[in-house]
């Protein structure tokens, strides 16, 4: 996925050093859902006998946050924006093994400070 906002301009602050915020472009997110496979189940179980990370679960974790940062970012681009501030991420479980993973922010459009 292809975004024009450089991760560099998104912050969970409410600013960005050595920018200054021109305009307000709203809320934006990225939303994900995905669902454990059988086989990464079973395989993440048998992780949990040798203790320590589960990394199945780890990597399942890492790209559904990085699509939903993508998504965000992608829709940031589309509202206007060049940046992205007040970023957070929330998961909730939709049901059994089926997980929602929300990137969200405010859009804004940054210029540098002189």
């Amino acid at each position: 996925m292809h975004t024009a906002i450089d991760s560099s301009l998104v912050t969970t602050s409410t600013e960005l050093p050595d920018f200054r915020i021109v305009r307000t472009l709203g809320v934006v997110r990225g939303i994900t859902v995905r669902s454990r496979s059988i086989f990464g189940t079973i395989g993440a179980s048998l992780q949990t006998f040798v203790g320590g990370n589960i990394s199945l679960f780890t990597e399942l974790c890492e790209k559904t946050r990085q699509e939903a940062y993508e998504l965000m970012l992608t829709h940031a681009a589309e509202r206007g924006a060049n940046a992205v501030v007040a970023m957070r991420y929330d998961a909730n479980e939709v049901m059994e093994g089926v997980t929602e993973v929300l990137a969200y922010g405010t859009a804004v459009w940054v210029e540098r400070a002189s």
